[in-house]
């Protein structure tokens, strides 16, 4: 369950129909959850012997310190805040804000709600106001609680979409245009996968890790990729390709076919309050990563200056909130996808090499080893990086800005570290 819980996120609630609209037959569709799957799984087993190596630091900016250089975990940091760690957080806003709407029918634009969101909850993390374990327990029951609600009643109570019955596998001849529209799809696929990359945390937690890990990280992972796929059958049962690829709240439209409106509104309800109480929790995560790295002296320490009455990292918290309302504002959720898959992927796959090259130094090591190494570890960073670029290719413009951002990293790193060099010059900046 603590695997499941570190995956399960916003995302299988909105980007069903981000896929249909990509690839248009059910064996594209549900082919693209399960390779999405196989990645988040070979993922979690690269980052679960990172930590086995590395237990005493911990974090992916280490691992790219540590294998690479610190420019290069400056980068990472530079792009947690920019890009990744906000484009995320702006993803998850619009997602409340479509069931937040779909409960409330409110005139008002999705990007606006997603903005002033993201505000209240800035100011109220600011402020120190923090959610107990319990409530973040509850929250994610909520959140199975509104999958298998989705599941049971779509497959029970709603009649089966008439254009359901047609047995077309492919939805264009075989070429470079299927793999560009797959490989399209997976841009949203992988995001809703997104947390695999935590799931290593869990081995704290076990007497024999090396024994347990595997098998914790196998069922998790295996049990979300099972959760997905039946949301996405039970869409494909209900709404067809066709009419899922149409709806931007797939949720509410299966359960508006099965139980009507009250279903409808029952789902979006519990989905925005899920929704919500993982993106508030989700504001507090990067500024830890923040005050690591400047501990380290790897990224700017004012960033992670804490207020001492409220002990909040107000700088990192309010720099974040602010980039996600501009993210919000700024496209459609589609294009915040792909602003911030283009570049996130980018260093999970500088990541997975970074195994490959501890493996090289120091071959032999205790605790838990990636199954099947190197053929996993090569099969994760390739995959990561054939995901940017097919949403390089599919989403130009909008992984431009995200490219951009990486790229200015650069300068500004080795720029920062001369100022920082020059004694007339405050190391606080």
């Amino acid at each position: 369950m603590l695997v499941m819980g570190g995956i399960v996120g916003s995302g299988i609630f909105i980007n069903p129909y981000v896929v249909a609209q990509k690839v248009h037959t059910p064996l594209l569709i549900l082919g693209a959850w399960a390779a999405g799957g196989a990645v988040a799984l070979a993922g979690a087993f690269v980052y679960a012997e990172l930590a086995a190596r590395r237990p005493e630091v911990g974090g992916q900016y280490a691992y790219l310190r540590d294998a690479f250089h610190p420019a290069v975990a400056f980068v990472y940091g530079w792009v947690l805040l920019l890009v990744t760690q906000s484009g995320g957080m702006a993803a998850v806003a619009v997602t409340f804000s479509r069931y937040f709407l779909e409960i409330t029918h409110a005139q008002i634009s999705e990007a606006v709600v997603a903005a002033c969101t993201l505000a209240a909850l800035t100011i109220v993390n600011c402020l120190g106001v923090k959610s107990g374990s319990n409530l973040q327990s509850a929250l994610m029951l909520l959140k199975i609680g509104a999958i298998a609600a989705l599941v049971a009643a779509g497959a029970a109570f709603a009649h089966p979409a008439a254009h359901t019955a047609g047995r077309t596998l492919l939805d264009r001849p075989l070429g470079l245009g299927l793999l560009a529209a797959f490989a399209a799809a997976l841009t949203p696929v992988v995001f809703a996968y997104g947390g695999w990359q935590t799931a290593s945390f869990v081995a704290g937690e076990m007497k024999q890790s090396e024994r347990d890990l595997p098998r914790a990280l196998l069922a998790g992972v295996t049990g979300v990729i099972l959760l997905y796929m039946l949301v996405n059958w039970v869409c494909l049962r209900v709404l067809g390709p066709g009419g899922l690829a149409a709806t931007t709240t797939p949720a509410s439209a299966v359960m508006r076919a099965a139980l009507g409106g009250r279903g409808a509104q029952f789902i979006a309800l519990g989905i925005a309050i899920s929704t919500l109480g993982f993106l508030s929790q989700g504001m507090l995560t990067a500024p830890r990563v923040y005050f690591a790295m400047a501990e380290d002296g790897v990224f700017f320490r004012g960033v992670a200056w804490v207020y001492p009455r409220t002990a909040a990292p107000v700088v990192a918290i309010s720099l974040q909130g602010l980039m996600a309302m501009v993210v919000a504002l700024s496209g459609r959720y589609e294009q915040i996808l792909s602003y911030t898959i283009s570049v996130d992927f980018i260093l999970f796959g500088m990541t997975g090499v970074a195994l490959l090259v501890f493996r090289h130094r120091q071959p032999e090591s205790r605790g838990f080893r990636t199954p099947g190494h190197p053929i996993t570890t090569w099969f994760f960073v390739v995959s990561c990086f054939l995901v940017v670029a097919g949403t390089i290719v599919n989403y130009p413009l909008n992984s431009a800005w995200g490219l951009g951002i990486l790229a200015i990293a650069w300068p500004v790193y080795y720029l920062w570290k001369k100022a920082t060099r020059d004694p007339n010059v405050s190391a606080d900046r």
